[in-house]
């Protein structure tokens, strides 16, 4: 008992360290699925109730916006996203809008490092779809992804991006295909689908908010050293053989302030022996809150990756989640049943210092 003890107060105070909470972020995310987007709105005002709030280097650039169009039919200022991209300055200062129309961009996109306050909009009704088939064989795993946003306040908005490279076999080395990459800090993204199947996500540096996305893939299809928050999203389970493992977050030591926090989502898919997550690195940090998970989910939820270990210096965490994968029973040892107060910093925009830098979507 004396060990087991030990073993939990250790995982409380991974879990709690460096973790702060500021105090405009305090809010917490309701219990209550119902309330989420009325609180989300009260948190998250416009920009007209925000000003000497937010970074001023952001308010800056919001207050003068630019639209540019890109349209495959031609009516826009530009056929390819590529091309728009290239259009804009770098050192950028305002708010740049890439409005793009419906249909499939067959392009592999980079939004370098000096040009930031880009916005990818796309219409709900019509979502246009970012389509590449990079691998980690000819790009190696984080560069092979379709977008990669490595700009500060990067937002998407109704954007479908995807790596439509074939699914793994195991027969080939480097089959690892990323549809996203997320490298710039204070960046959100709305309502967008990311599709693929190994490494989906490379969730790789800086906080992000993702709310009301939808996630799939087969391994690691959440992995990286990203700070982010993912409110509202549907995690979606492709079963495969060699077995499932939705995140893999990179935390190496108690000094990195990392990790991811799941709240009010859904984990659904095919199978029944997904984990939750597995300690790729010795010290990751995950937490699901409110989150409903269904039969596709193993009952041990987590995975100390064949470093026993690990057990003692994971940081995987539930809290008031429900549904057939919830049931707390046979769960790893590595993971943690969390208290209301060791949840508290993991659900509220604290987690992303969200007061800072968010912005209602775009319309």
């Amino acid at each position: 008992m004396g060990c087991i003890a030990a073993v939990q107060c250790a995982i409380t105070a991974i879990l709690l360290v460096s973790t702060t909470v500021s105090s405009d972020d305090k809010s917490p995310i309701p219990a209550d699925p119902s309330s989420l987007n009325t609180w989300f709105q009260d948190n998250v005002k416009p920009l007209a109730d925000r000003k000497g709030v937010i970074d001023p280097a952001l308010e800056a650039a919001e207050a003068k916006q630019r639209t540019i169009k890109v349209r495959q039919d031609g009516s826009g200022e530009f056929k390819t996203l590529k091309d728009a991209i290239n259009s804009i300055p770098t050192g950028n200062t305002e708010r740049v809008i890439v409005d793009i129309g419906p249909g499939e961009y067959i392009e592999k996109l980079k939004i370098e490092r000096g040009k930031p306050f880009v916005t990818f909009l796309g219409s709900p009704g019509n979502m246009p779809t970012l389509s590449f088939a990079g691998t980690a064989r000819e790009y190696g795993t984080v560069y092979s992804a379709t977008l990669e946003a490595e700009a500060d306040y990067f937002v998407a908005a109704n954007i479908i991006i995807k790596n439509s490279s074939p699914r793994p076999n195991g027969e080939l080395k480097g089959e690892q295909a990323v549809a996203l990459r997320i490298a710039g800090d204070k960046s959100a993204f709305y309502n967008c689908r990311l599709i693929g199947f190994q490494d989906t996500l490379c969730d790789d540096k800086g906080r992000h908010l993702f709310k009301d996305c939808y996630i799939e893939g087969t391994v690691d299809y959440i992995f990286g050293s990203g700070k982010s928050l993912y409110l509202g999203t549907e995690l979606q389970v492709i079963a495969d053989a060699k077995g499932n493992f939705i995140t893999a977050q990179a935390r190496t030591s108690e000094a990195e302030d990392t990790g991811f926090s799941f709240v009010h989502c859904k984990v659904g898919g095919t199978g029944n022996g997904a984990y939750l997550g597995r300690a790729w690195q010795p010290r990751p940090r995950v937490v699901f809150a409110y989150t409903t998970m269904s039969s596709a989910v193993s009952p041990e939820g987590w995975s100390n990756n064949s470093h026993p270990e690990r057990d003692e210096t994971a940081s995987f965490g539930e809290y008031k989640c429900d549904g057939e994968g919830a049931n707390p029973a046979a769960r790893a040892k590595a993971s943690k049943q969390l208290t209301p107060d060791q949840a508290a910093p993991f659900i509220s925009l604290g987690f992303i210092e969200g007061s800072k830098w968010l912005l209602p979507p775009p319309s």
